[in-house]
């Protein structure tokens, strides 16, 4: 059973800076793509960054330009870099990760931005 556990969250002012790692139990270059996705309270899951296999990124267009989605291969994880963070970003963040089959989702990890 493949496990992802997400790691990075807190609670951070406005315009600050987090970063979340989430940690695969494998490898994960067996991954077609891994993505983070976020719930904010009442909301629907959403996604904000992807990257695929092959190295192509994408990323929602609230995110472009402040988040940064990479991998770490050896390390076996997948990150994701939060800069000029605003209160809107406030939600829970998941870790997504797909082959053919099937896809495998972490707990989640709570980003709160606020002063």
């Amino acid at each position: 059973q493949e496990q992802l556990v997400e790691s990075g969250g807190g609670l951070v002012q406005p315009g600050g800076s987090l970063r979340l790692s989430c940690a695969a139990s494998g490898s994960i270059s067996r991954f077609l793509a891994m993505g983070w996705y976020r719930q904010a309270p009442g909301k629907q899951r959403d996604l904000v960054a992807i990257l695929t296999a092959g190295g192509r990124t994408n990323s929602a267009d609230a995110v472009k330009g402040r988040f940064t989605i990479s991998r770490d291969n050896d390390k076996n994880t997948v990150n994701l870099q939060m800069n000029s963070l605003k209160p809107e970003g406030t939600a829970v963040y998941y870790c997504n990760a797909a082959v053919l089959s099937r896809e495998y989702w972490g707990q989640g990890t709570q980003v709160t931005v606020s002063s």
